[in-house]
């Protein structure tokens, strides 16, 4: 029998001499998986690290050991079912379960993140300190927190309530937080886990009965994503601050009313609305937030006049084409006039061709240069990006936050009649952004975390993509956590088995 081992050594060595060959998509698997980004010049150790990510697996270490115990198959197994608690593939999880009913035994992270109140309790009674022992990347507190598995297991929650009653007892902090995987110092809460990664306010509320902090920097604004208002509702009642949060912005994003108005009042009552209402009237103007919300903002003392990062609300609200603020505006009074540069963007957002005029790119401010990464995400902007294309804005420009292009966004986001458009101007398709994801692991990650997935299109994003001539990963076809995607990408592999490459 071939030594599994082995064979990932051979991939390691052919990645090398693919590498240093110079072929495209070797280079790309680097760009995903960064083996050391301090080395000048890579050795075998590096490519078995690519290797072990691939699999995933932090490192060849750590695949190397699970495979050395428990053989090939039952750890790529194990690692499947741990990826897919970690980003909350609950029929990933059910399916790797019925298959293999035992997988998670002796795993006490996994038994905590999946409910076991028998096998937690009977770990905790032979070794107390496992409640506050870290296993794996995350304290026990944390699996159960970052657990979506209620949802899938909703009969399970007192289980899932004992067993943080029994982490607690022992000595787990409510508080604890796990590294953001941002290069940063800042930590992910337990709350934040809860409520705003898995969507849990049963156990959200548990944990802010029993002192955790809602001003975590984190769990106010992701609230405002969840598609219902208990968990916003939920924070400010334990006496979560608006100001800082952003969360009033984020909540922009989705021109949800309510949560704005929620979030508005509480910042009144926190002595906070002055400095909040700038930039969120600047905001609302950029995601083409609806009059009722400009009104909602004017009402509440904002100024469309008033500067923020470089212009007035009424100057964003012409270039990104805002017509409701627009008209708001002008019934407030005259409003100054444009230069030749904004002139001609908010032509262009007008779907008003500009025959024989150009912009230079790089005289213009940041904002208005990545004006198509901020546009590409809202439905209905095609025509407006073709005539900023025509302008001469940068169709294919990274932001310098996150480092996606806009096609990736527009993936991203299920947005198949922008992402088309994109693609068809000819994009950086090996381009690999600040998360390691390409066109297509962004498009998948998509389809199951775009806040908008269930109104959005990504299968259709996936298709495009390969029809486009982008290769499918083997390994994606079972990464992927949503459904559809997971059975579209199945069938698309069995079809077009060219378009396949074994990693």
């Amino acid at each position: 029998m071939t030594d599994p081992l082995e064979r990932l050594r051979r991939q390691a060595r052919t990645l090398k001499r693919d590498h240093d060959a110079g072929a495209p998509r070797a280079a790309e698997r680097l760009a995903v998986y960064p083996p050391r980004p301090e080395t000048a010049h890579l050795k075998h150790a590096d490519y078995l690290h690519v290797i072990a990510r691939e699999q995933g697996f932090a490192s060849w270490p750590d695949l190397k050991a699970a495979v050395e115990v428990q053989g090939m198959d039952r750890a790529q197994r194990l690692q499947r079912l741990k990826i897919a608690l970690m980003h909350g593939q609950t029929g990933v999880v059910e399916r790797l379960l019925a298959e293999t009913p035992d997988l998670a035994n002796g795993q006490f992270g996994l038994q905590v993140a999946l409910y076991g109140r028998a096998a937690v309790a009977s770990a905790l009674a032979e070794d107390p300190a496992r409640a506050t022992r870290q296993h794996g990347p995350r304290t026990p507190i944390l699996h159960l927190a970052f657990s979506r598995m209620i949802h899938a297991w909703p009969e399970k929650r007192g289980d899932m309530l004992d067993i943080a009653e029994m982490l607690v007892a022992r000595g787990a902090d409510v508080n604890d937080g796990a590294p953001a995987d941002d290069g940063t110092d800042h930590k992910l809460s337990a709350l934040y886990g809860a409520l705003g990664h898995a969507n849990n306010m049963v156990l959200a509320e548990w944990l802010l009965d029993r002192g955790a902090d809602p001003d975590d920097n984190e769990s106010l604004y992701h609230a405002t994503e969840l598609g219902h208002h208990d968990g916003l509702r939920l924070l400010l009642a334990h006496g979560a601050r608006v100001a800082g949060t952003n969360a009033i912005l984020r909540a922009l994003d989705f021109n949800d009313h309510v949560a704005v108005r929620l979030l508005l009042d509480a910042a009144a009552e926190q002595d906070s609305l002055a400095s909040e209402l700038v930039p969120s009237l600047h905001h609302a103007v950029r995601r083409m937030c609806d009059g009722d919300m400009i009104d909602l903002l004017l009402g509440a003392g904002a100024d469309p006049l008033q500067d923020w990062r470089g212009h007035s609300a009424h100057v964003r609200a012409a270039v990104y084409g805002n017509a409701d603020a627009l008209e708001r505006f002008a019934a407030l009074g005259t409003m100054p006039a444009l230069s030749r540069d904004e002139a001609l963007l908010a032509q262009a957002a007008r779907g008003e061709a500009a025959e024989g005029q150009w912009l230079n790119p790089e005289a213009l401010p940041p904002e208005f240069r990545n004006l198509i990464r901020e546009l590409v995400h809202m439905p209905g902007k095609v025509d407006h990006v073709r005539h900023l294309v025509a302008l001469g804005i940068e169709y294919d420009r990274p932001d310098p936050v996150e480092k996606v292009t806009p096609v990736q966004a527009a993936g991203w986001q299920g947005l198949p009649e922008m992402m088309a458009c994109l693609l068809s101007l000819g994009p950086d398709l090996s381009f690999v952004n600040g998360y390691g994801g390409t066109l297509l692991s962004t498009i998948i990650h998509g389809s199951e975390n775009c806040p908008e997935r269930t109104r959005r299109d990504h299968v259709t994003c996936a298709r495009i993509a390969l029809e486009h001539g982008v290769a499918l990963p083997r390994r994606a076809v079972d990464l992927a956590g949503d459904p559809d995607m997971q059975a579209f990408l199945s069938d698309w592999a069995a079809a077009h088995p060219g378009a396949v490459v074994d990693i």
